[in-house]
């Protein structure tokens, strides 16, 4: 049954099987079919796509998942949305529930803020609205000058806990390193339980020691070139790697990591033998957006962790297939959601109700 008012297409922008696939299921709840496009590649690798049915004066929803070759799926993404913007669609929401470059949000010396790179693209193409889920910094929102709805997915992994793991409530939930223990708090409150944190481990790419704009401070005694010889700015330290230490405890107890991305598992494995070491008997890890890239599916089957739970915002059914270990949670039931709301002028607030400003 459609439960949409009229003038709504659905657009599925990639050929990807999984793309495809909940691009179906969100159209089965909404009572639609998927709108028809051919979207694919030419001898020389350009991105060709073609609108085979009116648009005019209808809001267009494109849903895109980010596969593996990411470049490719962005063109394909801003090609549709300016495809539809010249055939006088009325709005244009692109419903991308990854979105990529998520980590590339900050300034790293002399790199580049590439999301917001991204962002600028997407609305310059025409893209009026979007749908995302756990950005993996809520500040990538002020990159866009159109409304951006960021979804959680937490409630259906708060569901797979409660559902699928029986003796939950002798579990802990932990953070891999701090960065990570307001998630892990927000998810240990909702379910009564205790947290613990990882602190002390190797330093990753979203380092302190990487951030910041400028070349690292002149040693002292060294005048940089345009500095007054007579100034001296204090020098800042470098900061040191403590041993690895486990606050809270987890011995005889259930160990939930939980994260927004997992994508290279490295420092998930290292945590997962950490907290074997303290005594807990069952790993479990809870993230959004499985990448799982190279070989983290051998590497988690080969590992610690008992099980590995991802929703399907991003396709990962060849890693299923490498490892039994890996799980999905479908959260097709939130997007179709949020497209029946905006279509209709409906109020989101009903999606993001118990959802503090730390969530």
């Amino acid at each position: 049954m459609n439960v949409t008012k009229g003038g709504l297409v659905l657009f599925s922008a990639n050929s990807n099987a999984s793309c495809v696939e909940l691009a179906k299921k969100i159209g089965e709840r909404l009572g639609i079919e998927l709108g028809k496009v051919q979207v694919y590649q030419e001898p020389n690798r350009e991105t060709r796509v073609q609108i085979q049915e009116s648009v005019r004066g209808k809001d267009v929803f494109i849903i895109q998942t980010i596969s593996k070759d990411v470049n490719t799926t962005i063109m394909e993404l801003l090609i549709m949305v300016y495809a539809c913007r010249t055939s006088c669609a009325k709005t244009i929401s692109g419903v991308i529930p990854y979105f990529p470059y998520s980590k590339q949000c900050k300034m790293r010396k002399r790199g580049s803020i590439v999301s917001k790179l991204l962002a600028s693209m997407m609305c310059k193409a025409g893209l009026t609205h979007l749908i995302t889920m756990d950005l993996h910094q809520k500040e990538i929102q002020g990159f866009f000058n159109i409304p951006v709805d960021n979804l959680r997915a937490s409630p259906f992994l708060l569901q797979y806990i409660q559902e699928e793991i029986p003796d939950y409530r002798n579990a802990v939930i932990v953070a891999k390193s701090p960065s990570s223990a307001k998630r892990a708090q927000s998810f240990a409150e909702r379910l009564r339980l205790g947290i613990a944190v990882i602190h002390g481990e190797a330093q990753d790419a979203e380092s302190d020691l990487v951030d910041g704009r400028h070349s690292p401070p002149a040693a002292k005694g060294v005048t940089a070139p345009g500095i007054h010889p007579t100034l001296e700015i204090p020098l800042m330290f470098p900061k040191e790697k403590p041993p690895i230490t486990v606050v809270g405890d987890v011995g005889g107890r259930i160990a939930i990591i939980v994260d927004d991305i997992i994508d290279d598992v490295a420092s998930f494995l290292a945590a997962a033998d950490t907290l074997k070491e303290r005594g807990a008997y069952k790993i479990f890890v809870m993230a959004t957006h499985g990448i799982l890239s190279s070989d983290a599916p051998r590497l988690i089957e080969e590992s610690a962790i008992d099980e590995v739970v991802v929703t399907n915002t991003i396709p990962h059914e060849i890693q299923k297939l490498q490892c039994p270990k890996i799980k999905t949670v479908d959260i097709s039931m939130i997007l179709s959601e949020a497209i029946r709301r905006i279509h209709n002028g409906e109020s989101m607030s009903y999606l993001f109700r118990n959802i503090g400003v730390d969530d």
